[in-house]
């Protein structure tokens, strides 16, 4: 019961997150055309910070695609295997997925780390920013755990998707 109130609270703040950016990203971009073609200048910082927005909806919509099943997957032996065969190899697959995401959190948290360490202080601001690559990682390795440890199956299951539209049309 708390990992599914942790899974739709992950779900929530990323929805958040993402939308967030993406409307921030849009605003800043807006104001950054306009100062450039209007006025002939234009902000430097904009630049930066845009470029660390387009982090945060990447990362936090990797979140959000991975909980409804949507991600890229590598997975061409998986269309040569039962269904049986893929179930059954569902969760070890989910489980090592959250395992590469929470290394790659640890080596971009200790980069992290090091640009901190090494920032000016004029520019520690952008080096905060930057945290949301460890943090994006962490996010991505807690959805495939979770996924794996509820035992709920990526929501766009292509088996799944044809036996619910069939059940929706002979309901109807």
């Amino acid at each position: 019961m708390i990992l599914i109130r942790l899974k739709r609270a992950l779900v929530q703040l990323e929805t958040v997150v993402a939308s967030g950016s993406l409307l921030l990203l849009l605003l800043l971009m807006l104001i950054q055309i306009i100062a450039r073609n209007v006025f002939e200048t234009g902000f430097p910082l904009l630049d930066v910070i845009s470029r660390h927005l387009v982090l945060f909806v990447i990362f936090f919509g990797a979140g959000l695609v991975t909980e409804q099943g949507q991600h890229i997957r590598i997975d061409v032996l998986a269309s040569l295997l039962s269904p049986q065969h893929r179930k059954m190899l569902a969760r070890p697959l989910l489980g090592l997925c959250a395992l590469l995401c929470a290394a790659m959190a640890w080596y971009a948290g200790l980069f992290w780390l090091g640009e901190w360490q090494y920032a000016p202080s004029n520019e520690r601001w952008a080096a905060v920013m930057a945290a949301v690559i460890p943090i994006g990682f962490t996010v991505l390795a807690l959805h495939f755990l979770l996924i794996a440890l509820l035992k709920s199956e990526p929501q766009s299951d292509p088996d799944a998707e044809s036996a619910t539209t069939q059940d929706k049309t002979e309901s109807t």
